[in-house]
């Protein structure tokens, strides 16, 4: 039986939908005269296709049975998908955005199918890398030419470089203080052979990219152990033996190696006291980071006078430490005990802060003898004293006065410590100062967030924190403060960079060396040094 053929009037109604066809971006649209004919011999061909037939044949039964093409508004979804039973599209859908090319021939602006992504889609923004483990990677050039250096200088030494011949290396091309030299070269001479050579510095320098850290990092990585993340007092040995040994001002220590031990002791004392801000013994990067230890070891290596060297390697200031603690330890125990430390500064503490700081709440005594100081609790006890407008002094003093630990200092705990300053006071036939008057001086001197108690970071923010504890209980400083020693204001206004401790360590060492000087001189003519020299201050 032959199969009629389709009436096409039904069709021939019909607009044909190219967007749906779903032609590929590189052919032209279709209202394109290049492609006008050849899109209608391709419809023609689909029409005589035998599925096609039977399905427009289906369509133009039921059109005639509905009386026109009203049920036929499915047609172009059929035609696409094979009849299947899929949602319509968006009405936001790019494919029905596009609009038909203009009659000149211009370029058609068709979006991409949701179905394959176009071409401007696949070149996606790359963000380059921002983030290195080990430091961001030299450019090319300049690695190049550290390389050209790195050969000059390791030119002629088949065998390395010895640890004398390596201190240019670590001063010039590492750009690190002469003094890390030991250290370094220990690092890198894994086989204590006593060379370096060129190949173990690339190695250790280039290749695993210490170069490019900061300084502060490549310190650290440095002086550390290979499977610690902080450093001890122990790591700091090898720095200060390289200090004491080449630094020039040190020299003349190197006929007392018991006071060189020393000097050394007191120098790591006071980095970690400065920079160990939890007090665990240890420091990490980042603490290393926010001081200033990388500045004093860049000056010290720099300043032939280790005096000027103000921050932790001023011999004078070792001086006046070693020989305050000495004048305290009256049995030379190397220990001095409550009864010692009472003597401090002309007996200018109170009891009831000796007793504190022998309780140890606000500093762990390091040493192994019970209601006993050591060196280094002295240490951190002189440097908390002298200069209580650092904030580890701040924390020091502010855990002594901080009776029941809550974070918070209270009138009634300002008060019990007032006491007994009050009570001096009317010993020494001064008058006294009712602490009602004395609170409020207070308040207004540190103008704490809330007037009924004190905080920490209350005494942050204020320049007269150290004369604030000194009112509780240090009654010389207290008196003087009062009195406004005008030789003290003229020196601080003269020389405002220095510290309060800065300050202190040069009076104390001009009367310590005019004492030392007076005993020599009354050693050899037999007179007897004039007391009235003693303190010229």
């Amino acid at each position: 039986m032959e199969t009629a053929a389709p009436d096409l009037s039904a069709v021939s109604a019909l607009a044909l939908q190219v967007d749906l066809l779903q032609l590929p971006p590189e052919i032209p649209a279709p209202g394109a005269p290049a492609l006008r004919g050849v899109l209608d011999r391709l419809f023609a061909h689909w029409l005589t296709l035998p599925d096609t037939v039977a399905l427009v044949s289906c369509l133009s039964q039921k059109a005639k049975s509905t009386g026109g093409l009203a049920g036929c508004g499915m047609l172009p979804s059929m035609m696409m998908q094979g009849g299947a039973n899929v949602p319509p599209l968006s009405p936001r859908s790019p494919r029905l955005a596009r609009r038909p090319s203009g009659l000149g021939g211009g370029h058609t602006h068709r979006s991409a199918s949701p179905l394959r992504p176009s071409t401007a889609r696949t070149n996606k923004e790359v963000i380059p890398q921002f983030y290195f483990r080990d430091g961001r990677p030299l450019p090319y050039e300049q690695k190049r030419q550290f390389i050209a250096v790195i050969e000059q200088l390791f030119a002629g030494h088949a065998n390395g470089l010895r640890i004398q011949e390596f201190r240019m290396v670590t001063r010039e091309l590492c750009k690190l203080p002469s003094f890390l030299t030991t250290v370094l070269f220990g690092k890198i001479d894994k086989d204590n052979t006593g060379f370096v050579t060129r190949d173990a510095y690339m190695d250790f320098w280039v290749n695993s990219n210490m170069m490019t850290m900061d300084t502060a990092t490549q310190v650290f990585t440095i002086l550390k152990q290979h499977d610690h993340d902080y450093l001890t007092k122990e790591d700091f040995k090898p720095l200060l033996r390289d200090l004491l040994d080449n630094h020039p001002g040190l020299e003349f220590l190197k006929s007392t190696p018991e006071f060189q031990e020393r000097y050394g002791e007191t120098v790591v004392y006071r980095i970690f006291y400065c920079l160990s801000r939890i007090g665990s013994g240890l420091l990490t990067l980042r603490e290393l980071k926010r001081g200033n230890l990388i500045d004093a070891l860049q000056h010290a290596d720099d300043e032939e006078d280790i005096n000027k060297v103000l921050r932790y390697f001023s011999y004078e200031h070792f001086y006046v430490i070693y020989c305050k603690f000495w004048e305290l330890d009256t049995d030379h125990d190397f220990f001095i005990d409550k009864e010692n430390l009472i003597k401090y500064g002309n007996h200018a503490l109170t009891y009831r802060i000796v007793d504190r700081i022998f309780s140890e709440v606000p500093r762990k005594f390091t040493s192994k003898v019970a209601g006993k100081m050591c060196y280094e609790d002295f240490v951190h006890f002189i440097l908390s004293e002298e200069d209580k407008s650092s904030e580890p002094s701040q924390d020091y003093w502010f855990k002594c006065i901080d009776l029941d630990g809550n974070n918070i200092l209270t009138h009634n705990e300002l008060q019990y410590f007032f006491e007994e300053q009050l009570h001096r006071m009317e010993c020494m036939a001064q008058e006294p100062v009712l602490f009602e008057d004395i609170l409020c001086q207070l308040v207004d001197m540190i103008g704490p967030e809330d007037d009924t108690f004190f905080v920490i970071k209350d005494f942050r923010r204020c320049k007269l924190s150290g004369h604030f504890f000194n009112v509780l209980f240090n009654l010389n400083k207290f008196m003087a403060f009062e009195s406004r020693d005008p030789f003290l204001i003229r020196q601080m206004r003269e020389e405002p960079s220095l510290t309060d401790w800065d300050r202190f360590a040069r009076r104390e060492y001009i009367r310590l060396a005019m004492e030392e000087d007076g005993e020599d001189a009354s050693n050899a003519s037999g007179d007897v040094w004039d007391e009235s020299l003693e303190s010229p201050f």
